[in-house]
């Protein structure tokens, strides 16, 4: 691991603490951590727990991919180069765009607004699309399936499956995030995202099965 590599991201992982640290004193001790569809608080709690936003998100998420690569049995992942750090400076950068709006909106409630979460996770399914054909087998990153990880030919059909999939929902999800209601945007949201987790994991097993068929 490069330190002058890793010094950005964790200037990166470090940018939600160094923001709830700058609006601290300015924070009730009881903020808002919860709100419903409807963007209405339904739970406050004590501001030390915001302290979890930033480490379970920028923190968590930076931990466990410095670890990866050195618990990866085979080493795939450092086979992967530059496309696992993009990966990971991508995944810390939304992590800790997401942390630092979750801090806002405790302490500007009025502002806060569940399309807002759904807007991010719509970009990330976008970038996410573009990068998934060009992952090649692993053990930890894209569709891991008994029959993606013991086919190569299954794994890239299934990720040039999951790539137009993830980037179409993507689209769909930033629009509902933009112009839709709430609910409405909530309710699509979640369809799409069992559409694309489900999808690719049946199309894996059909694929594998077809493959074995003609062998």
């Amino acid at each position: 691991m490069s330190l002058k590599k890793e010094i950005p991201l964790l200037i990166i992982v470090s940018l939600p603490f160094i923001y709830l640290t700058y609006i601290w004193d300015n924070l009730p001790n009881k903020v808002p951590l919860h709100s419903n569809l409807k963007g209405e608080i339904d739970r406050y709690g004590d501001k030390t727990e915001l302290l979890l936003i930033p480490i379970l998100l920028p923190l968590l998420t930076y931990i466990l991919f410095s670890i990866i690569p050195k618990i990866d049995p085979k080493e795939k992942i450092r086979n992967m180069g530059n496309k696992f750090t993009r990966i990971k400076t991508l995944l810390i950068t939304f992590s800790s765009i997401l942390a630092i709006f979750m801090i806002y909106t405790a302490k500007n409630p009025t502002d806060s607004n569940p399309n807002y979460i759904t807007l991010f996770i719509g970009i990330l399914y976008l970038i996410f699309g573009n990068y998934f054909k060009t992952i090649k087998p692993n053990y930890f990153i894209g569709i891991r399936t008994p029959w993606t990880l013991d086919s190569e030919i299954v794994w890239k059909e299934t990720h040039q499956l999951a790539g137009k999939m993830w980037f179409i929902a993507g689209i769909i999800v930033t629009i509902s995030s933009l112009l839709l209601d709430k609910q409405i945007n909530f309710k699509i949201f979640i369809i799409l995202t069992i559409i694309i987790s489900v999808t690719p994991v049946l199309y894996s097993f059909l694929k594998y099965k077809q493959h074995k068929s003609i062998n």
